[in-house]
This record gives structure tokens, C-alpha cells and sequence, in this order.
């Protein structure tokens, strides 16, 4: 059982970590993207368009029904004039870089909590042939 002041140690430093990323010019980069974006109604609409004819090919794949050529060239028009847009262009991509940083840092504090240490490069490597392998290289 950690102490109160383990806890505050703890938090305190997390919340440093916090202000550290926050801070950074990646994520100041990443955040003007994403609320350049949110604030854009048009680039906006083409997003929700495409992510909803997206979801519509989806269910009606996932029923077993055939998927129709012209539904499909339809979105796929929609998708390439959303992804000309400047704007929407900068939010997926900003999207996807701050995954990535989400997925860096869980990876990393995961594998500090297995080790009970800091991790190395070696430590933080992938070595599985993918999910379900069994490998454990």
C-alpha cells in the first residue's frame, strides 16, 4: 500500500510530465491543427460526409451485402476532395501523430510498470511476429 505522500510524489510528477508534453512544440503543433479544424465548419462537413459514408459501407459489408461500385466510387470522391482540404489534411494527420505520441508513452510507462525499472531502447523494441504469434522473441 503506497503512502499518501507516495501518491502525491507521484501525481506530482505526472502532472509534470503532463505540462512537459503539453508544452512541447509537436503537441502546441498537433493542438493548433486539431482546433484549426474544429473550427472550420466546412472542413468539418466533409469529414462527418466521408467518416458517415464510411460507416454506411461498413455495416453493409459487415451484413453480408454486396457493396454497390457506384457507393463506393462515391465515397472514395468524397474522401479525395477531403483529403485535398489543407485544413482536414492537417487534422488527420495531426490525429495520427498524436496517437502515435499516445501509443510512445503508454508503451513506455507500460514497460517501466513490467520492469520496475526504466526501460532501454532494447527494452521498448518490438520483437512479435504480430498478434496471436506466441513467439515471445
Amino acid at each position: 500500500m503506497t503512502t499518501q505522500t507516495d501518491e502525491n510524489t507521484i501525481t506530482k510528477k505526472t502532472k509534470e510530465l503532463c505540462k512537459a508534453i503539453i508544452d512541447h512544440p509537436e503537441m502546441i503543433s498537433i493542438r493548433n491543427r486539431i482546433d484549426t479544424f474544429l473550427s472550420d465548419d466546412g472542413a468539418r462537413g466533409q469529414y462527418e460526409t466521408v467518416a458517415g459514408k464510411g460507416q454506411a459501407l461498413h455495416e453493409k459489408q459487415h451484413r453480408g451485402q454486396p457493396l454497390e461500385s457506384a457507393e463506393i466510387s462515391d465515397f472514395e470522391k468524397h474522401r479525395d476532395t477531403l483529403l485535398q482540404n489543407p485544413v482536414a489534411r492537417g487534422f488527420l494527420d495531426a490525429r495520427e501523430e498524436l496517437h502515435e505520441i499516445q501509443h510512445s508513452i503508454q508503451k513506455y510507462i507500460s514497460k517501466t510498470l513490467e520492469l520496475g525499472r526504466v526501460p532501454t531502447a532494447e527494452d521498448l523494441e518490438d520483437h512479435s511476429c504480430g498478434d496471436g504469434c506466441g513467439c515471445h522473441h
